[in-house]
This record gives C-alpha cells, sequence and structure tokens, in this order.
C-alpha cells in the first residue's frame, strides 16, 4: 500500500490558488494613510495653480514689453542712421557746478537749473559748427544717467544702442539714481528747461566712478519726420556721498569760513592746528595776517611748499569782502581798513597823501597804527557801506589779488586852478578822481614786513 503524502508550505507552488489565497492583504491603516497623501497633494495643487499661472503670466508680459521696445526704438533708429547720419544733436549748454553729492541739486556753474538746447551740426571745410534748431512739433526728453567710461576714449561718435547699453540703473535694494519729477520734460521751439533733480546714490560703485547725466528722446514721443536726433551728455563726474559737504570747500570763500573751506589745508589736518595754534580761525584771520605779516603766515606753515602755498593763497584771495569797513583812530591820524586790515584811506592832520608824497615817518606811523588795528581789531568802529563807487587803482594788481572785493580810495578833489586840495570827509563830496596808494617795505626775518598790498594801490 502506497504512503501517505502530508501537505509541505515550502513546497507548495505560489501559482496555485491555494497559494493565491495565503498572500499578504494591505492593513485598514496603510490604506487610510495613501488615501490622506493623495488628497493633500491634489490640495497643494490646487493652491499652488494660480499662483503658478500669474508668475509665468507677469515674465511673459515682460518679455514682450522688451521686445516691442527693441523693434519700436533700436532697429528704426538703426536703420535710419545707417541710411543717412543725423545732423540734429541734443546738448548741455552750459557745464555742472561741482563737486556734486548726493540728496543736493545738480545746477549749471550760474548756479540754475540745467537746460537741453536742440542743435544741428554743420559742417564747413574742417570745422564742424553747431547752430541752434527748432521743430515744428515739442519732443519729450528723458533724463538718464550714464557710466562715466562712456564712450571709450575722446570719440563722439556712439549709437542709439551704444547709448542706451551705457544707462545705469540703481543699485540693488536702492532709490532709482535720479529723484526728481521733471525727468522726462517737454522740448519746445528747441529748448527744454530741467526742474530740480539729485542724485540718491554716489559713484564709487561702479568701475569708472564717474558718472554722466545724458538726454535721449523719450520712448513713444512725436518723431513724424522719423530722423534720429542724436543724444546729450555731460562731462564726467564724481558723486560724492552728502555726508562730505561737511568737508568740501567754498568757492569763493567767506571771511567768516573756517580756514580749513580753503585749498590744501585739511580739517583736523597738520596746518590746521598749526593755525588753530596761532589764533587763526577763519579765513579773515588768515587774510589779515598774509596782509600785516606775511612772513610769520608763511613760518608758521613752513612744511607747505611753495607749489601749495600759492594754491592756498590764490584760493584764499577770491574771498568775498562784502562792504564792511573799520576805522581806527590814532593821534592826529584817521585810517580806514577793510576786512582783511588792507588801508583804503589815511588823513593825517586832515591832509591825505599820495605814495610819492609818503615820508619814511609816515609810512613807518602808519605801518604802526595797523598793526595796532589787527592786534585790537574788535575795538574798532565798524562801518558798512562806507564806499559806494567803484575805485579807480593806479595799479591793478589788488583787483587780480582779490577779484570779489571793490573799494574806494581816498579822496582828491582838483580845484580849477589845478592845485589839488585832500577832501577829509568819509561821505558826499564830488569826486574827479579816486586814487589808492601803497607801501612796500622789507625787514629782516621775524621782524614786521607789510606785504605790497599792505596800503592799496601802488
Amino acid at each position: 500500500m502506497a504512503a501517505k503524502r502530508f501537505f509541505d508550505d515550502s513546497t507548495s507552488d505560489p501559482d496555485s490558488p491555494t497559494g493565491r489565497r495565503i498572500r499578504s492583504r494591505p492593513s485598514l491603516a496603510s490604506v487610510v494613510g495613501q488615501a490622506v497623501v493623495a488628497n493633500s497633494i491634489q490640495n497643494l495643487c490646487m493652491i499652488l495653480e494660480p499662483m503658478l499661472k500669474r508668475v509665468v503670466g507677469e515674465e511673459v508680459e515682460k518679455t514682450l514689453k522688451r521686445c516691442s521696445r527693441a523693434t519700436l526704438t533700436r532697429q528704426p533708429s538703426n536703420r535710419i542712421q545707417a541710411l543717412e547720419p543725423s545732423t540734429l544733436q541734443l546738448v548741455f549748454p552750459k557745464t555742472l557746478t561741482l563737486p556734486i553729492f548726493t540728496g543736493s541739486k545738480v545746477v549749471d556753474t550760474d548756479n540754475c537749473p540745467l537746460q537741453i538746447l536742440l542743435v544741428e551740426k554743420l559742417s564747413t571745410g574742417c570745422h564742424n559748427q553747431m547752430l541752434p534748431t527748432t521743430l515744428p512739433y515739442p519732443i519729450k526728453i528723458e533724463i538718464v544717467v550714464l557710466d562715466g567710461d562712456f564712450p571709450s576714449g575722446d570719440s563722439q561718435i556712439w549709437t542709439s544702442q551704444d547709448f542706451d547699453n551705457n544707462v545705469l540703473k540703481e543699485r540693488t535694494g536702492k532709490r532709482p539714481l535720479l529723484a526728481g519729477d521733471c525727468l522726462i520734460v517737454t522740448m519746445r521751439d528747441g529748448v527744454a528747461s530741467i526742474g530740480d533733480f539729485e542724485f540718491t546714490d554716489n559713484s564709487s560703485w561702479i568701475r569708472s566712478r564717474r558718472f554722466r547725466i545724458g538726454a535721449r528722446v523719450a520712448l513713444g514721443s512725436t518723431n513724424p519726420d522719423g530722423v534720429r536726433i542724436r543724444e546729450a551728455m555731460t562731462e564726467a563726474f564724481v558723486v560724492k556721498d552728502h555726508r562730505g559737504e561737511l568737508y568740501k570747500k567754498h568757492h569763493p570763500p567767506s571771511l567768516e569760513d573756517k580756514v580749513w573751506r580753503l585749498e590744501k589745508i585739511g580739517k583736523e589736518g597738520a596746518f590746521h592746528k598749526k593755525l588753530a595754534s596761532e589764533g587763526i580761525k577763519t579765513v579773515q584771520d588768515f587774510l589779515k595776517l598774509s596782509t600785516v605779516n606775511p612772513s610769520k603766515l608763511r613760518k608758521i606753515l613752513g612744511g607747505m611748499s611753495d607749489k601749495i602755498w600759492e594754491v592756498t593763497m590764490k584760493h584764499a584771495r577770491t574771498c568775498v569782502m562784502g562792504n564792511k569797513h573799520y576805522i581806527y583812530k590814532g593821534h592826529n591820524c584817521t585810517i580806514i581798513l577793510n576786512p582783511i586790515c588792507e588801508v583804503v584811506r589815511a588823513v593825517i592832520e586832515g591832509q591825505m597823501y599820495f605814495t610819492s608824497d609818503l615820508t619814511n615817518n609816515i609810512r613807518t606811523y602808519i605801518q604802526s597804527m595797523v598793526r595796532e588795528a589787527c592786534t585790537n581789531w574788535h575795538t574798532l568802529e565798524e562801518v558798512e557801506g562806507l564806499f559806494n563807487e567803484t575805485a579807480l587803482l593806479t595799479q591793478g594788481d589788488m583787483v587780480d589779488q582779490y577779484p570779489n572785493y571793490h573799494q574806494q580810495g581816498m579822496v582828491i578833489s582838483y580845484q580849477q586852478n589845478g592845485h589839488r586840495q585832500a577832501n577829509s570827509s568819509y561821505f558826499g563830496a564830488p569826486v574827479e578822481r579816486r586814487l589808492q596808494y601803497s607801501i612796500s617795505e622789507s625787514s629782516s626775518d621775524g621782524e614786521y614786513m607789510p606785504s605790497k598790498s599792505f596800503i592799496n594801490g601802488g
């Protein structure tokens, strides 16, 4: 009789019905988990879909605008330029007032808002002329900022695309480079005036460290003739942070300015400290000492080279003097001084003298009075508007030295008999001729040595 065969799970056929029945089935927990995950993904997609549509739509719109601008402006202008170079050009007729600081108004050398003119460039032989011209219709002009290195070298030739490629935008996270409500202006009759505008950022972050101000025909501006109008640009310049304005030099300086406002004298620098230690705190103090005792002033600034000395003195001599005068009275003598200790008029015992009439004793006496007046400056009588006419100088060097100061000399009235008579009155007498005189002496080092401008004239 055959032996019995026992069922063995290890030898069962996986394809048999019995094998399929014993496969593991997913649990309820896993089924529920898969359903939750699928539902979360579906909800996330529903949330992201409108956001993604909006972002994609914005990017597509920006791209279309850029392509449209390139098609409308650059390609036609390049085609026109290739066919016939334009003779029309925008120009800035005046240069800028420098230096320029952030937050300060940009103006021209006349301290007026910038202007733009339309000119026509004409070639006459080997010379080029720019003549003002007009258009029969108004056009819009856009003000932009350019890289200071554009155009390269000394080239004055560029295309509209070159110009556009060198227009600067603000740094990331910064405001637009130019702030103002007149950055697009209308040109009529060949002239456009730009209102107040200012820089919001300095120029140190670009390679050239310089900006230019440019002007171009604005996008969409009326131009029925289709002729290219060449862009305008200023000279390259540096824009400094506003805090640098606290240390800038004044051109011209004023009498009340601190002495470090003069060229080559830095605030808290070695020269500034030397001058301050001698009581020279203002430009007026500096000029008074340069008049009364220039050798002492030069000694104080002993470490200053002759070249730098000339630069400083030249700047100081542009100082605005105003119309104040100072009266100092001595024994039988009255002298009238300008704000920097120069003698404007002297009356000695009721008489006035020309330089040739002065004896050595009189010269020495007047010099002594000027030294006393300078030492006791705060006690002098101040008179404003003492003289109201321009002097006729016997020599012109004082006008060259101090171009912003105009004064009268002592008054000499010429009588009909040909003799001259001094007029000791300060005011009001008829004057046929006005003269000034000067005293020039030399002395050894350390002694008093008046400058040639000690008493005005020569």
